[in-house]
């Protein structure tokens, strides 16, 4: 069995129990009504822990005050996985319109049936790319994917817990992407794991809830398992901003640090990068 047919089989099998472990879960919630309508079956939650609902409400006000999202803008959400960010902005795109993809087919079928057919200005979309984690089977390759719209279309464009799962050459292509297809004057909100001098004192403490190593000497990004690395990646935050200056986002000060290395203060888990396309 070749390697990528692999990681297919090892996918699908531990989908298979996923959805076995979650099975009694999601009948009791259907059972005794407590779930809303847009409440996520426990068995399709593939990205993230904790509450759905609170996390994306968090989130939403991230993107508000933040990042300065207003109710008539065109939004964009890079890796949408089953709503947990679009659902907050149901209520709040009055006269705006929002546009998601993923590479997880029955999210997107989720998000489609149940958030899509219910509000027309949302709009779900399957982007068949690969990864060893969570599309092994994936037709095209990252590192070449070009998003299907046109250049200088959304207002606001946003990515959480995406780049935290890509490797260098798909990260920079989704970065330059996401530059491409913004207005002038339009806006991202990233979320990252950033290595700094603080962070790594953290690792090297013991007290980070990743233990990030590099797999060569002159890798600028860290990951936490060389058998598939896509699982978590961290890259040096000097590259980062480089990387940004390069494709002329300017980063809006400060960036917010999480607290998945141990930090005591912080913002919410992942560190998040807000960038403005010049005008």
């Amino acid at each position: 069995m070749s390697s990528r047919a692999g990681r297919v089989f090892e996918r699908k099998i531990r989908t298979f129990v996923k959805d076995l472990n979650y099975l009694p879960f999601d009948l009791m919630d259907s059972f005794t009504r407590r779930r809303d309508k847009f409440a996520q079956p426990r068995r399709l939650v593939f990205v993230g822990d904790g509450d759905f609902r609170k996390i994306g409400e968090g989130f939403f006000r991230y993107f508000v005050d933040l990042g300065g999202l207003n109710p008539n803008h065109k939004v964009l959400d890079v890796g949408c996985g089953i709503g947990r960010m679009a659902v907050p902005l149901t209520k709040y795109l009055t006269t705006g319109s929002y546009y998601g993809f993923d590479i997880v087919k029955r999210g997107i079928s989720w998000t489609n049936r149940v958030i899509g057919a219910q509000y027309p200005n949302f709009h779900f979309e399957l982007a068949d790319v690969f990864n060893s984690w969570y599309n092994p089977a994936g037709k095209y390759s990252a590192n070449e994917y070009k998003f299907p719209y046109p250049d200088n279309t959304f207002d606001f464009i946003y990515a959480t817990s995406v780049f935290t799962h890509m490797l260098q050459p798909e990260m920079e292509n989704y970065l330059s992407e996401i530059m491409r297809i913004l207005k002038p004057g339009g806006r991202s909100l990233i979320t990252y794991l950033l290595v700094n001098s603080e962070s790594q004192k953290l690792n090297a403490d013991g007290l980070s809830t990743l233990k990030f190593e590099k797999r060569n000497s002159g890798d600028i990004f860290r990951t936490i398992s060389k058998e598939t690395p896509e699982a978590a990646v961290g890259y040096d935050q000097e590259y980062i901003m480089r990387l940004y200056e390069s494709l002329k986002l300017s980063i809006l000060s400060p960036v917010r640090y999480g607290s998945w290395c141990g930090r005591k203060e912080y913002l919410s888990y992942q560190d998040i990068i807000i960038s403005e396309k010049a005008s």
